[in-house]
Parts: structure tokens; C-alpha cells; sequence
């Protein structure tokens, strides 16, 4: 009887750790980025393809996040708004000053075009 007391015992501290690690999880991917904008990146606007016909184009910014914490998959909407700091300060560190989304979120991978615009 012992024996299958300290078994119970074991799988209900197994299960209330798991648990607790889960509830951890979700709210540590729901929690705001930790991805700050740098003030270079400040200084970066988002436009569209129809918005930068007077710009010169600088280069390309790869940005990338995790798509998931651990087992649990991060909101689109917040990793979008990560990839978007990331990709300013990139742009901001090459002297643009406007990014352009050149593909969509894959695998928290985003490529944008960075140009440099007339005020």
C-alpha cells in the first residue's frame, strides 16, 4: 500500500509540473516582445510597393523570430510586430529609412526590402 501511494503520489506531482510549465508556456508567448526599436530603427516607416517610386533602394533585411515557444504557437499578430522592429533596425543600421514586405511570415522568416525616401 505504501508502494502505491508513493506512485500516486509521484504521477500527481508529474502532472501538476507538467501542467504548471504549460500554463507557463502560453503565458510567456502571450507576453509583449522583447525586441526593442533601436533609434535608427525609429526613424523606419512601413509603406506599400506603390509608395516608394521616388525611393532608391538599399538593400535587403532578413528577420526572423521564433514561431513557437517551446510546443506552443506564438500569435500571428505578435510575431508580425516583432519581425517589423527587427527588420526597422536593420534598416535603420543601413541607412534606410522605409521598409516594404517583400514576402510573407514562413517559419518566423520575413524579407523586406529597404529603401531610402525623400522626406
Amino acid at each position: 500500500m505504501n508502494i502505491n501511494l508513493t506512485c500516486q503520489t509521484s504521477l500527481e506531482f508529474t502532472v501538476k509540473s507538467f501542467l504548471l510549465l504549460v500554463t507557463f508556456l502560453i503565458l510567456l508567448s502571450s507576453c509583449n516582445s522583447w525586441v526593442g526599436v533601436t533609434t535608427e530603427g525609429a526613424s523606419v516607416r512601413l509603406a506599400t510597393t506603390s509608395e516608394i517610386s521616388d525611393c532608391q533602394r538599399v538593400g535587403r533585411a532578413q528577420a526572423s523570430t521564433r514561431s513557437r515557444v517551446a510546443f506552443v504557437e506564438r500569435g500571428g499578430e505578435r510575431m508580425q510586430e516583432e519581425l517589423l522592429r527587427l527588420a526597422r533596425n536593420e534598416a535603420g543600421s543601413m541607412g534606410g529609412n522605409t521598409i516594404v514586405p517583400e514576402s510573407v511570415i514562413e517559419e518566423g522568416r520575413q524579407t523586406f526590402g529597404v529603401y531610402s525616401c525623400p522626406d
